[in-house]
């Protein structure tokens, strides 16, 4: 008499994995964390973007066949942007589900769910580092794949010239109140309609350093909140002249094995908080027969029995596209 598999239950569908993953939390990300590039599902993997006065938006998506949108030459700029795939396997051992093979009983059930669940965090914590990596790229203009290379240069796309402010911070008798005032006009300057509640700055703990090691912020960061510098660790976020400044070591090791810092020594990147339209991360559908020309989800995991069921695959996978969509608001700050 043969068994029958337990994964074939309904419980470990596409749709339920999908669903677990997705709730599953996201233990990375400091982007995620202040919800910097909010989601936004997309029907279909090409989008369109175009660029008005300095201002990115995104076009319409249409089904195959229907009229496109039309933009005016010389005054528009349409480009066409493919959504990155982003494909991840692991498989589930038979040792691993040994043991509780009481098919139809509840407990086996809870017990399968607990061991997909281990290997389905540990997956989503890799999109998590991986998703955080192309939301740094967006926020500084330029998008990286895993390996460096670059998947789109915003600046380049649409001819928009790169701004960057040095805060001379190795010159003692710098101004960096000045320094901040002119970041935060050069920001209002390059709005262009939208809105901001506040000046943002991650930056390297070298940049962090030489800033509140500088003799004209020293003093007000010993006196900032009446000595709260000194009870708090004030890396997590220290405010001079209106401009957070907060320290980001966000790194990951590449494909190669080796370790990419997602924010160069020395340097920092400012940006616009509260905005409404400025930021967003595109997600589109997989590439699933059940998931064509629906709205993407920033997750999707999927299982399917091995050969002469020798072990059950594991595929998740992710489409995303974090977008800047006023670039002329991205401002990368140098220490010296």
């Amino acid at each position: 008499m043969s068994m029958t598999n337990p994964f074939s239950n309904d419980a470990f569908g596409a749709i339920a994995l999908t669903a677990a993953i997705n709730i599953l939390p996201n233990r990375y990300g400091k982007l995620e964390e202040i919800n910097l590039m909010p989601a936004r599902p997309v029907r279909l993997r090409q989008i369109a973007i175009e660029e008005h006065n300095g201002v990115l938006s995104l076009l319409p998506t249409a089904a195959v066949g229907s009229p496109g949108t039309v933009g005016k030459r010389g005054k528009r700029k349409i480009r066409s942007f493919i959504v990155p795939h982003i494909p991840h396997d692991d498989v589930v051992l038979p040792e691993e589900v040994q043991g509780i093979r009481a098919f139809g009983s509840e407990s086996e059930l809870s017990a399968l769910s607990d061991v997909l669940a281990l290997h389905l965090q540990s997956m989503r914590d890799k999109h998590a580092i991986t998703l955080e990596h192309l939301r740094m790229g967006a926020l500084k203009g330029v998008i990286l794949d895993a390996d460096g290379s670059t998947l789109y240069d915003l600046y380049a796309e649409f001819g928009i010239t790169a701004k960057t402010i040095n805060f001379q911070l190795d010159v003692d008798t710098t101004d960096v109140k000045a320094k901040c005032l002119e970041l935060k006009r050069y920001l209002e300057d390059n709005l262009r309609g939208e809105f901001m509640t506040g000046v943002h700055v991650l930056v390297s703990a070298e940049f962090f350093d030489a800033l509140t090691g500088h003799p004209k912020v020293e003093a007000a960061y010993e006196r900032w909140q009446q000595g709260e510098a000194l009870r708090t660790d004030m890396r997590k976020g220290f405010t001079f002249a209106g401009v957070e400044f907060q320290e980001y070591r966000g790194q990951a090791t590449d494909p190669d094995g080796t370790v990419r810092r997602f924010i160069a020594s020395g340097e920092g990147h400012a940006f616009p908080m509260g905005t409404s339209q400025t930021f967003a991360t595109y997600f589109a559908p997989a590439d699933f027969n059940e998931s064509v020309n629906t709205m993407g989800q920033p997750l999707y995991a999927k299982q399917d029995a091995r050969k002469f069921e020798r072990g059950t695959d594991l595929h998740t996978q992710s489409n995303p596209l974090p977008m800047c969509h006023r670039p002329g608001v991205l401002v990368k700050l140098t220490a010296s």
